[in-house]
């Protein structure tokens, strides 16, 4: 059996005189607090702190990231027993659906997942050898084990792992329930909500008329009306705000923002309410919610991230019997300059507005990205994301945007993920990358050696806490 490989060097420059400078950056700041301000790790675990019960239930159910690879080679999601939502059956037995992940663990070979895997199964658990078939129950038996610890719970984990904040992330009619549960404790500094208002801006939803009405009902507002609509999500953005929430997010397909009038809008509304919309029509009104909620951020200060760029449930077979976020989410070209104009003509020099982009359109960091954000004071931009949250990814990132944005209009590093356990190996990937990168700088004079630990420093904490006003 192979060992786990994990170099002390691991990500930094080949040659010595650069690699030195890195690993003197990365010692300044891979100590340093996680700040987690983007994710979608689940509430309830932070609200009841209960034992994770299992391997399969903590590195395999949760992460897309995991199964989608696996079903990429022909391996079916009912064996690794995810949840269909038609309700048919699927494995059962945690310890095979981890046998079936270990006798393909040479999938993730080179892969970012890998390196994450080998991190925590290393240093969170204390495992040498790499995860093979013959060591799988091994495996899942010291891991479960382990898990049943009071070292493992979740507020445990949280400190041991340094985290000192974590985001999650819920749509617009979650009542919140567990984060309630996190008021009074003192948890509830360190583990806020974020405000997801897609399951009622997205017109294009099969749910979305069903929506609308839950929300005049959680609300009190009168939500066939246009102005009782906007007053119904201000209304929700107050709440998440009482929970923590300092950010909003917005999933759409496109970064298209729109202008509309008074009365344009209330036509428009009428239309996707009443199931008349056109394809173009519902596209329409999603624009113009994004314009709306920069309206409504502007108003209450909530930063607004937005993450275009993405074919949402790609599989349609397969999104009809598991849902969506299973792995089969898949990167499109994305326009800003023009998609973001009417947004930013608009409230683009206000001085309360703070907007981070996202993308999965790497092709639009230095045409588009970088200079937008180099100009509007309103506008930073998000690190590397989902398939791009990689060493080459992050490189990439750095080497396409700084010449034009530079670092402060950047946003630090977030690990937008499910799977807790690996949000302190994502954040060391961006920590020894980013370091390697101002080495470099510094090894050709382009940066002196104390601007780049000072600069080394804001990138891997500094710059999150700004950009999502956790700053108390």
């Amino acid at each position: 059996m192979e060992p786990i490989l994990l170099h002390d060097d691991r990500l930094f420059p080949a040659d010595k005189p650069t690699r030195d400078i890195a690993k003197a950056l990365y010692d300044s700041v891979k100590a340093l607090p996680i700040i987690s301000p983007h994710g979608h790790t689940d509430p309830r675990w932070f609200a009841y702190d209960e034992n994770f019960t299992n391997a399969t239930e903590l590195f395999i159910t949760p992460d897309h990231y995991v199964f989608r690879m696996l079903y990429s080679q022909g391996v079916s999601l009912e064996s690794l027993g995810i949840t269909r939502v038609d309700g048919k059956p699927t494995e059962q037995d945690p310890r095979k659906a981890w046998q079936i992940f270990a006798d393909h663990y040479y999938l993730f070979a080179a892969t970012p997942s890998r390196l994450w895997l080998d991190t925590v199964f290393h240093d969170v658990f204390g495992m040498q050898e790499m995860l093979c078939s013959e060591n799988a129950m091994a495996y899942y038996d010291h891991i479960t084990t382990e898990l049943a610890t009071a070292n493992f719970k979740p507020r445990a984990l949280m400190d041991r792992f340094n985290i000192e904040l974590i985001a999650t992330t819920e749509g617009a009619l979650d009542p919140l329930t567990h984060h309630q549960q996190l008021q009074g404790s003192g948890w509830e500094k360190r583990v806020i909500t974020t405000f997801r208002p897609d399951d009622v801006v997205d017109a294009s939803r099969d749910d979305f008329a069903e929506n609308i009405e839950k929300l005049g009902a959680l609300t009190g507002e009168n939500t066939t009306s246009w102005s009782g609509y906007l007053n119904a999500l201000r209304k929700r953005r107050e709440v998440f705000r009482a929970h923590g929430a300092t950010a909003t997010d917005h999933g759409h397909p496109t970064a298209l923002t729109a202008d509309l009038s008074a009365n344009e809008c209330e036509t428009l509304f009428e239309k996707v309410l009443t199931r008349q919309a056109s394809n173009a029509d519902k596209e329409l009104f999603r624009a113009q919610m994004l314009t709306e909620m920069a309206g409504m951020s502007v108003e209450d200060g909530m930063v607004m991230q937005i993450h275009p760029g993405s074919h949402r449930s790609h599989n349609v077979p397969l999104h009809k019997q598991f849902g969506g976020d299973k792995g089969h989410d898949i990167p499109v070209a994305v326009n800003f300059v023009d998609a973001l104009k009417p947004l930013l003509n608009k409230y683009g020099n206000e001085p309360g507005l703070s907007i981070i982009l996202f993308t999965l359109d790497e092709t639009t960091y230095s045409r588009e990205l970088a200079p937008l954000a180099g100009h509007y004071p309103c506008l930073k931009l998000g690190p590397a994301w989902w398939f791009h949250d990689s060493p080459e990814g992050m490189l990439r990132f750095r080497h396409q945007t700084t010449e034009t944005a530079g670092f402060f209009n950047t946003a630090g590093f977030n690990d937008d993920t499910r799977a807790f356990l690996s949000i302190p190996a994502r954040h060391d990937v961006a920590r020894r990358i980013d370091c390697r990168f101002l080495a470099q700088l510094v090894a050709e004079h382009r940066l002196s050696e104390n601007e780049a630990f000072s600069v080394a420093r804001q990138l891997t904490y500094t710059l999150a806490k700004k950009a999502y006003k956790l700053e108390a």
